[in-house]
């Protein structure tokens, strides 16, 4: 190419302009770069075949433009690509992926964000081997009669769980409408004396119910050790959960949301750990923003969420705080669970603390 044919390419394909951002600020331009390809060209962005985008009117009028992958989705050039075929007379090798985009639109990056700081900036608990997490919350989920096919949403109900730190010890859950269950008279004596068999508790007089040790936790049954032992890295931390879920749920996507909405619900994690989980959740594909949700408790928040088999899973936050309310999933496709806009379950964190024995009921504090 000489000098002529040089200036004639960046006349027709001025480069993008090219400002000093920081991490953060990539990752939420990136994630809104997403969000204006979906809105503008959905079916583009599903083959994920497209060429240079331009987004006009980001913070200070800076214009961004990404190169994706070479051409579009339709098989044309890519405009870069075109205007070269002009200057030099004949189409181009194709070109690598250049950039790797955040999936979640800017909106949710950022709300993850913010609670990754808010989760950064709480205490450590640092609890003993011998305590327990507790988790105090209100929940209420959709029931199907199968005589009748009706789906009913239960009224929100308490739930308490005691759950061991290093998972040793037997947990408690105490929940409304559960009932106390246990080995009867004379049944733990007998499981005691088997070869190897744990010594039962005795029923439980106060309606809890014992929950098993947990001798190999997972992040499937996370104790408090084994979230600390998790990684801080969000890259990583996301890796291995999408490593561990394989081949469970309907998307290895939606798996790793509800996975990781486990997770914050009914644990304890060292704030670092916390942290990690919202930023990985933001790198989730699909992840949305929900300006108005409500929790089982009535408390009005932003959320994030994800859509699968016609269901909107959501986690609400605090619009000040950004500190993690509660859950909401409502139909918003053909489920047969109900009509669209309806809500199947909710939930509401009231508090979580550490104590010293299971069952024991610690002064409320904030979830």
């Amino acid at each position: 190419m000489n000098e002529d044919e040089r200036a004639e390419l960046d006349r027709l394909v001025p480069g993008p302009a090219r400002p000093e951002l920081s991490a953060d600020r990539h990752r939420l331009l990136r994630g809104h770069l997403m969000s204006e390809i979906r809105e503008t060209n959905p079916a583009r962005a599903r083959r994920g075949r497209l060429g240079w985008v331009a987004v006009p009117a980001l913070a200070g009028g800076l214009a961004l433009a990404l190169v994706l992958t070479n051409g579009g989705g339709d098989g044309t050039p890519a405009p870069q690509q075109q205007a070269q075929q002009q200057v030099q007379g004949g189409p181009q090798a194709p070109q690598q992926e250049t950039t790797t985009l955040n999936a979640a639109p800017v909106g949710a990056v950022q709300l993850l964000t913010q609670a990754a700081d808010s989760a950064a900036g709480k205490p450590d608990p640092k609890p003993g081997k011998n305590q327990f997490v507790y988790i105090d919350s209100l929940v209420a989920f959709a029931g199907t009669n199968l005589a009748t096919g009706e789906t009913k949403v239960d009224k929100p109900h308490r739930r308490q769980i005691w759950l061991s730190v290093d998972g040793s010890q037997w947990g408690v859950l105490k929940e409304e409408g559960l009932g106390a269950k246990g080995p009867k008279a004379g049944e733990a004596e007998a499981e005691a004396g088997k070869e190897g068999a744990d010594k039962r508790p005795a029923p439980r007089t106060d309606g809890g119910l014992w929950l098993d040790p947990s001798k190999k936790p997972s992040l499937g049954a996370p104790t408090y050790n084994y979230l600390a032992a998790l990684p801080t890295d969000p890259d990583a931390l996301l890796k291995k959960i999408y490593a561990e879920t394989k081949g469970q749920g309907r998307t290895p996507d939606q798996e790793a949301f509800v996975t990781i909405g486990d997770l914050l619900r009914e644990q304890i994690a060292p704030p670092a750990v916390s942290a990690a989980l919202y930023r990985a959740a933001a790198k989730i594909p699909g992840v949305t923003v929900v300006d108005d949700s409500v929790d089982a408790a009535g408390r009005h928040g932003v959320a994030v969420a994800h859509v699968d088999s016609g269901i909107r899973s959501e986690w609400i936050f605090d619009p000040k705080t950004h500190e993690f309310l509660g859950e909401r999933e409502v139909v918003v496709g053909e489920t047969g669970l109900g009509k669209p806009g309806e809500v199947v379950g909710h939930s509401a964190v009231q508090s979580r603390s550490i104590t010293s024995q299971p069952g024991e009921e610690p002064a409320r504090q904030n979830a």
